[in-house]
């Protein structure tokens, strides 16, 4: 039971951030307001994949630092995208600002692939369960220029 635990609290913590932006942005989502583009989900997907997405980062991070292996550079980038990735949907639904959103979440994709390599590097299997966020990322950057684009 105490190994559980010890898994559990690397996934709480980006599951807690998740949460609280969640809670921050929820009275500001215009989701159904919005011309979206081609391929947009529905509006249920995003806490959906989002959690499971969440998850994902605490158990990647998880498996690294019970090898102990984060040092201060991987701690750095983990946390340093789990700040953009937060601050991204204040920008997008709270400030409206959708083009500063894109050029923001290009900075998220430019990160999350630092932090890929470098928890690759370090463990196959934690850079690799990082894949699906890369792509829901990359994904999310068309839909938010498609959002500009389509609503400016």
């Amino acid at each position: 039971m105490n190994k559980f635990f010890s898994k559990l609290k690397y996934i709480i913590v980006p599951v807690i951030v998740g949460g609280i932006v969640g809670i921050i942005i929820s009275s500001f989502i215009d989701y159904d307001n919005l011309s979206k583009p081609f391929l947009s989900p529905p509006k249920i997907a995003f806490p959906i994949v989002w959690t499971i997405l969440y998850i994902l980062m605490g158990f990647s991070y998880g498996i690294l630092s019970e090898k102990n292996l984060v040092d201060s550079k991987t701690k750095f980038i983990y946390y340093l995208q789990l700040g953009i990735n937060a601050l991204w949907s204040i920008f997008f639904f709270v400030l409206k600002c959708r083009l500063f959103a894109f050029i923001w979440i290009l900075l998220l994709d430019i990160v999350v692939i630092f932090m890929i390599v470098n928890f690759y590097k370090k463990d196959k299997k934690a850079g690799l369960i990082q894949i699906p966020y890369l792509i829901w990322i990359l994904f999310a950057s068309y839909l938010n220029l498609g959002v500009y684009l389509l609503n400016k």
